[in-house]
C-alpha cells in the first residue's frame, strides 16, 4: 500500500491506495494533479530521511506528502 498524506490547516489526512490496482492508481494520479494545481507541493522521503520534491506521482514511493505553499507578507 502507498499513502498520500495531505497537510493542511486541520492537520493531516491520509489516503491509502494500491499502486497495483489500475482504478486506485488512476484515482491517486488524479488526486496528485488536483492537489498540485491547487497550489500544494509534493515530496517523497528518500532512504536517508531526506525529502525530494516530485512533479508526478511515483507509485513506488511508500508515502507522498502534500503541503501547502507558504505565503509571506
Amino acid at each position: 500500500m502507498a499513502t498520500i498524506l495531505i497537510m493542511d490547516h486541520t492537520g493531516d489526512t491520509r489516503h491509502h491506495f494500491d499502486p497495483g490496482d489500475s482504478e486506485q492508481l488512476a484515482w491517486a494520479n488524479a488526486r496528485f494533479a488536483e492537489l498540485t494545481s491547487d497550489g500544494y507541493s509534493a515530496a517523497v522521503r528518500k532512504s536517508h530521511g531526506e525529502a525530494a520534491l516530485v512533479r508526478a506521482l511515483d507509485p513506488t514511493a511508500e508515502e507522498t506528502l502534500f503541503y501547502p505553499r507558504l505565503v509571506g507578507g
